[in-house]
């Protein structure tokens, strides 16, 4: 606003000083401008009702106050100024000590009806309670407004993504033919005053205040309105420390863990750890991220792509300890079966230990006075035969077929536990080699997506 004083004007006359007082009220009273006197408010300010009045409109960002994603508000800080004309209002300002501006309450004169369709929330900043009128009836109204406005985003590519909102302003009663709207300033122009005047920025950097017009046909009656549209870039570091790299951390920790044995149960719990550690930033992902979008985000295929690859690799390390269980399951068997088997021999050999042969096949002989340590079972049957002992023989043969039967389940439990073993190696060297693979290509596109 600019500051009036009052002016004096000196006369010279035949030595004689004269001075003449000028006040804004002066201007007023010429011009009957009263809160009382309603003729210059009540109706559009023109002589002629065919001749439409010109509202010129000039919008500057101070701040970018919030981008809310989640209920699609835009709430920028802005600066708007009007300038009209009242065709009933004018004076001569050599007739009032050079008085060319008068600044007056807003409520006595006529205003545009000007209103902004997107914003969705009365605004509560503090309204400027004076306006500026000028000698040649021309009206300058500033404003400083809060709009909380709706905006369709577009959050495919966050938090890489670049946002355009828009502020449209038109009038609710006069079409085309009773007022005209036009910008004061272009789009570079409104850019560059913006950017000289902006405040903060916050999370948003901003790029671009463009400036169109349109015009909207309703019940064959033609309304123009001013587009603005506010173009910001997201500044992704935050996301990106908090979020992304995070997620990144524990894919890496869950291909570490294929270097961990997989016998021992600290491999599966350690997946297991890891999966709920992603389903935690997901749901922080869910509070984010708007419920309703038309393309699937960008970030929201990262973290599912990722979670079902950690889940993939839980089911196949749950697979590969089933397969090297199972070998141990069939080594404890065998082990038990032995137990068993000496728990019932015991008593059997302490009886019969007196005996000179008892479960024995082999005895030393000397010859050249070397000591010989031979099994000669034949000469020892033909003995025990000749000795009449033919219970100890049986006792050997049925000692002997037990032992080759033990060392058959022996080598069957190998083979099988063997057989297992190996599957299981093969499938964590060829789902780990997929698991590589598989995890490289997907980052790859999905950074080069995100960067497009």
């Amino acid at each position: 606003m600019k500051c009036f004083s009052f002016l004096l004007i000196i006369i010279f006359t035949d030595g004689v000083v004269s001075k003449k007082v000028c006040n804004y009220m002066d201007v007023l009273d010429y011009l009957n401008l009263t809160k009382d006197n309603n003729a210059f408010k009540l109706t559009r300010p023109v002589l002629d009702y065919t001749h439409p009045t010109i509202v010129e409109l000039d919008i500057l960002l101070y701040a970018i106050l919030a981008v809310i994603e989640k209920t699609q508000t835009f709430i920028p800080f802005i600066w708007a100024t009007l300038k009209w004309n009242h065709e009933r209002i004018s004076w001569d300002p050599a007739q009032f000590c050079g008085i060319s501006q008068v600044a007056i309450p807003r409520d006595m004169l006529w205003k545009p009806d000007l209103f902004i369709y997107e914003m969705i929330e009365k605004d509560d900043s503090p309204l400027n309670p004076y306006i500026l009128l000028a000698s040649d009836g021309s009206v300058y109204s500033e404003e400083d407004m809060r709009v909380v406005s709706t905006c369709k985003m577009d959050v495919h590519k966050f938090p890489f993504d670049t946002q355009k909102c828009n502020i449209t302003i038109g009038s609710a009663i006069h079409c085309v033919n009773e007022m005209r709207i036009f910008p004061c300033s272009n789009s570079s122009r409104a850019t560059q005053f913006s950017r000289e005047v902006m405040k903060t920025q916050g999370e948003w950097e901003f790029l671009q205040l463009s400036v169109s017009s349109t015009n909207i046909t309703f019940s064959g009656r033609k309304w123009e309105h001013l587009i603005y549209t506010f173009t910001m870039k997201r500044r992704p570091l935050l996301h990106v420390i908090n979020f992304l790299l995070p997620i990144l951390f524990f894919l890496f920790l869950d291909i570490a863990s294929f270097f961990i044995a997989d016998h021992r149960g600290e491999k599966l719990g350690f997946k297991v750890t890891v999966l709920l550690a992603i389903s935690v930033l997901l749901l922080i992902l869910n509070d984010i991220l708007p419920s309703m979008s038309n393309k699937t985000p960008l970030i929201a295929t990262y973290c599912i792509v990722i979670f079902a690859l950690m889940l993939l690799s839980l089911l196949e390390t749950i697979l590969v300890t089933y397969l090297i269980d199972k070998d141990s399951v069939c080594q404890e068997k065998f082990r038990l079966k032995e137990d068993k088997k000496e728990e019932v021999k015991t008593p059997n050999c302490k009886m019969e230990v007196k005996r000179p042969t008892c479960c024995s096949c082999t005895f030393k002989v000397s010859a050249g006075g070397k000591q010989h340590e031979l099994l000669p079972v034949a000469e020892e049957v033909n003995s025990i035969s000749q000795s009449g002992d033919s219970h100890l023989l049986l006792s050997i043969l049925a000692e002997l077929k037990e032992m080759q039967h033990t060392v058959n389940v022996r080598l069957n439990c190998r083979t099988e536990g063997g057989k297992f073993v190996l599957w299981a190696a093969r499938i964590n060297r060829a789902f780990f080699i997929f698991y590589i693979s598989t995890v490289s290509l997907f980052l790859l596109l999905i950074f080069v997506e995100w960067h497009i």
